[in-house]
């Protein structure tokens, strides 16, 4: 009886690494975020190990992600500024004169 409760925490410290695996390879940081909150109770000293190494890399791939959402926001302020220093001011008149 011990062993096959055993067995079930151990596979699911696994399958809870295999997630986070997938989740820093698919770079899901929703599901990262969610793994984190459904952090196992305990954990080998492999399986902590392989965590942190893990969670380094999503950490690496948020700051990236971050990095690459500026540039784009830069971008699209120089595509507006653009487009509104090349727009004719129109000013509406009405000539009532003639």
């Amino acid at each position: 009886m011990f062993l096959k409760v055993y067995l079930k925490h151990g596979e699911k410290q696994v399958m809870w690494l295999n997630e986070l695996k997938s989740a820093v390879v698919l770079k899901d940081l929703k599901k990262v975020s969610d793994m984190l909150d459904a952090l196992p109770d305990s954990l080998s000293e492999k399986d902590i190990s392989q965590a942190s190494y893990l969670l380094e890399e999503a950490s690496s791939i948020a700051k990236d992600l971050k990095d690459d959402t500026a540039l784009k926001m830069k971008q699209v302020k120089k595509s507006i500024d653009f487009l509104q220093a090349t727009q004719s001011t129109k000013h509406a008149r009405l000539d009532i004169t003639s």
